[in-house]
């Protein structure tokens, strides 16, 4: 074979193999992850950039301009602790974008297991959004409780179902969609505070090593998302532990949140 022409097979070849990973959604690789736990590797590094309180410290709110709306309910308790209730489903791209800060906000008050990568749906917009699903977590904290309920798969088959009291708090607190996050009955928020397609044609792996960079588009959304989180759980939690809560941005999110 020619040089000339086996160049030009190359190219062929690399043009599909483009056409196929773009008209699929870009990140459809992705989905053979989905429901496989999160590795030893990419779970230190998550709990490493938590608890970079220097990296929360200088980004703030970053790129985020919603914060959850402030509620009054009956405090909201799990074994006596102030709790946090999410509900979402894994097919939805917005709960996708939510999981990543709120994961690395409960990490900065404890410690999450049997977190398992996930995609979002492969039909809906953002398809196959790179994500974490909280379907099989223990959450252990010495500060808050932390409540997950994910309704649906990402191929929209039934998954978990919320308990009457996690129904009432979203029915009564929840504007429209999900995910849906409630702090304690204090705040909650309805949808996702960054964009989805932020997170578009990207591995585990490139996300986590952007968050952890504050010059990144990635690290101004997802840390800016998590300190959002942060501030809204210090606010329930008599803000400790003080290594965490005595930042200069919590009491920032929290007199315009």
């Amino acid at each position: 074979m020619k040089i000339g022409t086996a160049v030009l097979v190359i190219v062929i070849v690399a043009a599909l193999l483009w056409y196929d990973w773009s008209s699929s959604g870009g990140n459809s690789s992705l989905i053979k992850y989905d429901n496989v736990p999160v590795s030893s590797t990419d779970l230190a590094n998550l709990e490493s950039i938590a608890s970079n309180m220097t990296l929360a410290d200088q980004i703030g709110t970053g790129a985020v301009a919603t914060y959850p709306a402030k509620i009054h309910g009956k405090n909201l308790t799990i074994d006596g602790k102030p709790a946090v209730l999410y509900i979402g489903a894994d097919y939805c791209p917005y709960c996708a974008a939510g999981r990543w800060g709120l994961a690395i906000a409960l990490m900065r008050f404890g410690s999450i297991s049997g977190l398992d990568y996930m995609t979002s749906s492969t039909s809906d917009v953002y398809p196959s959004t790179p994500t974490f699903t909280f379907t099989n977590t223990t959450y252990q904290s010495s500060y808050i409780g932390f409540a997950e309920v994910e309704t649906l798969t990402n191929t929209y088959q039934p998954l978990q179902t919320p308990a009457a009291w996690e129904t009432a708090a979203e029915n009564a607190y929840d504007t429209g969609g999900i995910p849906f996050i409630d702090f304690g009955n204090r705040s909650a928020q309805s949808g996702a505070n960054f964009p989805p397609g932020l997170l578009d044609n990207h591995n585990w792996q490139y996300i986590i090593s952007q968050i952890g960079n504050p010059s990144t588009t990635l690290s101004q959304s997802v840390i800016g998302s998590a300190d959002v989180f942060t501030a809204q759980i210090c606010n329930i939690d008599n803000f400790t532990p003080a290594s965490v809560c005595s930042a200069p941005y919590i009491k920032s999110i929290l007199s315009v949140g």
